[in-house]
């Protein structure tokens, strides 16, 4: 008899541990892109900390994965944008022409996604602007547990190489903007809320959001 309740929690250990390898089966994340907004050689960008070859990750996740932000919330440091309107940022549109980004003020600035509750964050995707090839200063994104940004804080990229933002010095480098966006890999970081924070390019001081997307379960 005991042996039979042994050989009965051995299989029943198995089955447990089966269903949770279906239920984290990884695959490969797949980001849609818009269409190329300009084609040649980029003229000569001069910043300090630029990636000499752009490299998007391979990056793999939980079956079931998807874009937590759109259509969510979005606030930001500047209330009245130049251009467009801070909605434009989670409404699925990454063409990047007229009519599809926000413009904020020179200097640092901010925009903020509400997640609605805690979730796992396995990816994050960004486009700024892609009709015109530059390289966006400061750019650092993070998660936390509230809005004020004050619990739980977590970086996923940092490429502000002399704390010009005040945010500590990142490792990342500085990238050319195409229509690929940049893909960050969030690790499995756990949060409420996404801060993306920018401060001018190399084409102007003004900040651009075409997209971002939020990753995870």
């Amino acid at each position: 008899m005991k042996t039979n309740l042994k050989i009965a929690s051995v299989a029943a250990l198995a089955a447990v541990i089966a269903g949770s390898a279906i239920a984290e089966e990884m695959v490969k994340l797949k980001i849609e892109l818009p269409k190329p907004l300009f084609a040649g050689t980029p003229k000569s960008i001069k910043t300090p900390n630029l990636e000499r070859k752009a490299v998007i990750p391979e990056i793999m996740v939980p079956a079931g994965t998807k874009n937590l932000a759109s259509e969510m919330e979005v606030t930001g440091s500047d209330d009245f944008p130049v251009i467009g309107e801070l909605e434009y940022i989670t409404d699925g549109d990454k063409d990047g022409a007229d009519g599809s980004y926000v413009e904020l003020g020179p200097g640092v600035q901010w925009v903020q996604i509400d997640l609605g509750a805690q979730k796992t964050i396995y990816a994050v995707a960004l486009w700024h602007y892609h009709a015109q090839a530059r390289a966006y200063r400061d750019v650092i994104i993070q998660v936390a547990d509230d809005a004020d940004f004050t619990t739980n804080v977590q970086t996923l990229f940092n490429n502000d190489h002399d704390n010009s933002a005040g945010k500590g010095i990142g490792k990342d480098k500085e990238y050319i903007e195409t229509n690929k966006g940049k893909l960050v890999d969030a690790k499995g970081a756990k949060g409420q809320f996404i801060r993306l924070y920018s401060a001018g390019s190399t084409g102007s001081d003004m900040n651009h959001y075409i997209e971002v997307e939020v990753f995870g379960k």
